[in-house]
């Protein structure tokens, strides 16, 4: 089996034969260079001719893509919890507002 995808920068990566994950970080045509960063956090490169005649299909992004990058703010992650998590007032604080009804 070849790939038949090409890499696209961002997109998500498994090399079926060694069973790694990796996103594409840079594409340089003119250079013949395809960087990649796995999972684990290695980055990695391979030329065109690597990339095409390798066991590489394209995946979605796995649960914990961000876990190579150290620490990620959430905007960058392409979420958001819109949700207020403050401290209720316990002055006016009611059972009742609790409580499911």
């Amino acid at each position: 089996m070849t790939t038949i995808t090409d890499p696209v920068i961002d997109s998500w990566y498994k090399d079926v034969e060694n069973d790694l994950s990796f996103k594409v970080v840079a594409f340089d045509e003119g250079e013949d260079s395809i960087e990649v960063q796995y999972l684990n956090g290695d980055i990695g490169d391979y030329d065109i001719d690597t990339w095409y005649n390798s066991t590489f299909d394209f995946i979605e992004a796995p649960e914990d893509w961000s876990a190579p990058f150290g620490v990620v703010e959430a905007d960058d992650l392409g979420y958001s919890d819109p949700d207020s998590h403050n401290k209720p007032d316990q002055d006016n604080m009611n059972i009742s507002d609790i409580l499911d009804k």
